[in-house]
């Protein structure tokens, strides 16, 4: 049998030749989330509800499409893959019906990939649940087994859907992640992952819903797991894991008092039911809720409004036709009645609440829930029967563990569940960046620390000034990659997701094309996980149907690197025509250029001086597009350890000064065919125009055309024990000019912590 083309050793990723390898992915695609047929986005109502009879057939692009997205993320310098995809996309017509044509366009699409040489690790993704509750993942027909009203939830927010906004242009920025704490998803995910403790009487087809949920979601997962295996080549070769579902939530389960909002949920936006107003005002009743808002410094409140269902409610009628889907609902589970007051955690005909700490405690052990309990017991009973069954179908794949987002990771160490072929894949978004729209270079806030209770209160959690935010950003994801080792053992960590917004300030950047805002806050991220000693990551996001005027097409969300109505960053044509190296100047062939706008050695100065502000090309939305730039892409297109041979001890990008270093440390001297390779950008770093030192050896740069993708490497071939390089490439500004104190301040930090020698 051949070799795994990517294998686990400790907390590293190795080829089939030992090399180790640095994960530099990108999540693809966002246009995943929403159908094909018919096309809609989650600004457009069009017969939104007619869920059932939708296709996902040619997302997240179609064949022909590939190979443009393909090629561009592999000559900016990508060699992995999140492959997204939803349950909606398998499994849209009904239980057990699965979409083969979707599946087979799926197989297509990572057949393509492999072409390109990428790694592939498919993520079944969720946003709060579903589309049909604000967000993207499961079926409609998920929400009906649920019991609930998809139609009453506008009027009684159980869920707040961009599709059935009034105005959809005005839907409140960040609003839909607010719906993981309304009545919809509070409900569903409660019963997904704890269903038979918390909601015994809700029998479907004989078993708890939870269970119902689990099963089909999984199943699902493994029909297309079963399919990849099949087609014969993708196993292991392109597709190398599978992650679990994305950015699990507990709903209800552990909520000591259903009539507060819990200390720990840090998010409020809108309309802040507690979780008993929203069981009233989904049952129709009238409720004056507060409101609140996320200023400069977090959440506040900014004032109460009544929010009045007026006699809908979210719950569906008792003669709703269960036929529809072919299930059987047991009897004891009434429809046209809240599933909570069945229970008896509240009376209808005195709107009175009876318990209010029933999710409180496991009924069956009286263990209190917090979610560190969640997580060991509910979330891992999940992601023990996903694992089984999907390395059924593809035994050797490496499993992607991602528990709750930021919460305390399972508590596994030394266990059974310690997976040797598993990874920590948390993760992490700069929240105050995230929730604004702003890059605000001058405070930020600890957030990580604050949730582990290392701050006294949030005042103490603040960090002034540029230089201590990104050490901050490093620090944060470092805290969480050492915590991933304290709780489940030695295994590598790949931060999954994290990303910027690119509409910030108003949308500044796409009626001027100063992108100086979105390079910082990029360049900050990007620091930050470098400097963490993460494994790799997967950046959020690359979509391909961007525009400025509706962003990723979803819930007004704007975080693609990659956009139609910007220009592609230039490729450098003079890194097509020399190998530098330290030996034999050669001769290469020149790069696919087909992102590439006309430029030569007469206007390179000018095209490259910057960056982030270029271009008159007209559209449809001349004040959103009249200025198209490069969208910050000298921040993420950057240098990167590809294969090592020994150890990456550090690596890292000064964009500012233009100088990559890394130190690594090899047990032995490299084989004439088999050198370390780093990704160098021919942008950053144009041949004719490149310094490289060495702590010993030789070493070569030169333009590759390789599986379909023209990149520029840097190979070195170097002794063993501790190795060290650097390499300065085209320094320029950023953007814009920055004060002295903060090109000192930047500076000193980079001398101390960007390992600059």
């Amino acid at each position: 049998m051949a070799p795994l083309r990517l294998t686990i050793d400790g907390q590293r990723f190795r080829d089939s030749r030992g090399r180790e390898v640095t994960i530099r992915g990108i999540n693809v695609a966002g246009d995943a989330k929403y159908p094909s047929k018919p096309n809609q986005p989650s600004h457009i109502p069009d017969n939104f509800f007619e869920g059932d009879n939708v296709s996902f057939v040619d997302k997240p692009f179609s064949v022909d499409e590939a190979h443009e997205h393909f090629g561009r993320l592999k000559r900016w310098g990508y060699n992995t893959i999140r492959y997204v995809f939803t349950w909606e996309a398998v499994e849209h017509e009904g239980p057990g019906i699965y979409d083969e044509e979707f599946i087979s366009h799926t197989i297509a699409i990572l057949r393509l990939a492999k072409d390109y040489g990428f790694y592939v690790f498919m993520d079944p993704h969720q946003d709060v649940w579903s589309r049909f509750t604000g967000g993207s993942g499961a079926p409609l027909w998920t929400v009906y087994a649920c019991g609930l009203k998809p139609l009453g939830f506008d009027a009684t927010e159980a869920a707040l859907i961009h599709n059935t906004y009034p105005d959809p242009s005005t839907f409140p920025k960040m609003i839909w992640s607010t719906n993981y704490t309304r009545l919809a998803c509070q409900v569903i995910f409660t019963l997904f992952f704890a269903g038979k403790d918390f909601a015994p009487k809700a029998i479907i087809d004989g078993k708890n819903i939870g269970d119902y949920l689990q099963d089909h979601f999984i199943a699902a997962c493994k029909q297309v797991a079963t399919r990849i295996k099949e087609a014969g080549d993708l196993c292991d070769t392109v597709v190398i894991g599978w992650e679990s579902v994305n950015e699990p939530n507990r709903g209800l389960v552990g909520n000591q008092d259903l009539s507060a909002i819990p200390s720990e949920q840090k998010l409020q936006k809108g309309t802040s039911p507690t979780a008993w107003q929203a069981i009233l005002t989904g049952s129709g009743r009238a409720v004056e809720v507060e409101t609140w808002d996320f200023g400069g410094m977090g959440p506040f409140k900014s004032g109460t409004v009544l929010v009045d269902p007026k006699g809908s409610d979210a719950w569906l009628p008792a003669d709703f036709d269960d036929s529809r889907y072919g299930w059987k609902r047991d009897p004891g589970w009434k429809l046209g009645e809240c599933l909570w007051a069945q229970h008896g955690i509240w009376d209808p005909s005195s709107d009175s609440l009876l318990k209010k700490s029933y999710f409180g405690k496991n009924p069956r052990t009286k263990e209190k829930i917090d979610y560190e309990y969640f997580t060991n017991n509910y979330f891992m009973d999940f992601f023990r029967k996903f694992k089984t069954d999907i390395r059924s179908a593809h035994p050797d794949c490496i499993m992607f563990c991602q528990p709750p987002v930021l919460e305390i990771p399972p508590s596994i160490k030394g266990t059974a569940d310690d997976d040797p072929k598993m990874v920590y894949a948390p993760h992490y978004y700069d929240g105050v960046t995230l929730m604004t729209k702003k890059w605000n270079r001058y405070w930020n806030v600890d957030v990580f620390g604050l949730l582990r209770g290392r701050y006294i209160g949030p005042p103490f959690a603040v960090k002034i000034g540029e230089t201590a935010i990104r050490n901050c950003l490093r620090d944060q994801l470092s805290a969480i990659r050492q915590e991933g080792v304290e709780y489940m053992g030695v295994h590598p960590c790949v931060l999954t997701e994290f990303g910027i917004p690119y509409d910030m300030d108003d949308k500044y950047a796409y009626k001027t094309g100063d992108y100086t805002s979105q390079s910082l806050a990029m360049d900050a991220n990007h620091f930050a996980v470098e400097g963490s000693g993460m494994n790799g990551y997967s950046l959020w996001l690359y979509m391909c149907k961007n525009n400025h005027q509706w962003g990723d097409q979803w819930n007004g969300e704007d975080l693609s690197i990659f956009s139609v109505d910007d220009r592609p960053l230039p490729q450098d044509p003079i890194a097509s025509q020399f190998i530098s190296s330290s030996g034999t100047d050669l001769s290469s062939k020149s790069p696919n250029a087909s992102d590439s706008p006309s430029i030569s050695r007469a206007n390179l100065k000018t095209t490259l001086s910057t960056p982030s502000i270029s271009s008159q090309t007209p559209t449809t939305e001349p004040e959103l597009a009249n200025n198209p730039g490069y969208r910050a892409a000298e921040a993420y297109v950057r240098p990167s350890p590809l294969a090592t041979v020994g150890n990456v001890e550090s690596s890292g990008f000064d964009l500012r000064n233009c100088i990559f270093t890394l130190s690594i440390s090899a047990s032995s001297s490299t084989p004439e065919d088999l050198p370390t390779e780093i990704f160098l950008p021919a942008y950053h770093f144009p041949s004719d125009n490149v310094k490289v030192e060495v702590s010993g050896g030789k070493w070569e740069i030169s333009t590759e055309d390789e599986e379909m993708g023209a990149i520029q490497k840097l190979k070195w071939w170097h002794g063993e024990g501790p190795q060290n390089m650097t390499v300065w490439g085209v320094k320029r500004r950023q953007g814009i000019a920055l004060g002295k104190e903060e090109e000192e301040g930047y500076l000193e930090q980079c001398q101390s912590k960007c390992l600059i020698m």
